[in-house]
């Protein structure tokens, strides 16, 4: 995402177009001629506040602002949205509505046999091998 940033940042330093030296000359009457220049009206400017960059651009905080919420925008809507959107219409891996259809279907055919829905005889009795009295001996039994 960061690169991306530096991208738009380098294509606007090239399309930027270069400023021309501008100079201020004053008009006024005064006893000297006075020649104002760029670097002189910056002495006279309003110190910016002490701002802090958010790592993106560390000279321009006009830049790093920007490249900060874009960074934020596209994370929130490619990440978030995004991955919410791909778990939504992800696959059914685990087969969850395979089984469910596979129950109805079994509900169904025990309906139209006429056997119980759900058979308490799950495994035939005759099948279990229970140990006897003797082998349980003092053992409780939680049931």
């Amino acid at each position: 995402m960061s690169s991306l940033v530096r991208l738009v940042q380098i294509s606007k330093k090239v399309i930027r177009p270069i400023p021309l030296v501008q100079r201020h000359i004053s008009t006024s009457k005064k006893n000297q001629e006075v020649c104002v220049t760029n670097t002189e009206l910056a002495e006279h400017e309003p110190q910016k506040r002490n701002w802090q960059s958010y790592g993106f651009e560390k000279d321009d905080e006009t830049e790093d602002l920007n490249a900060m919420h874009a960074t934020g925008f596209f994370s929130i809507t490619l990440c978030i949205v995004g991955g919410i959107f791909m778990f939504a219409y992800m696959p059914d891996y685990n087969y969850k509505n395979w089984a469910e259809r596979e129950a109805f279907l079994e509900l169904r055919r025990r309906e139209d046999q006429g056997l119980p829905l759900i058979d308490p005889n799950y495994i035939q009795p005759n099948l279990i091998q229970l140990p006897t009295e003797e082998e349980l001996g003092d053992t409780e039994i939680v049931i």
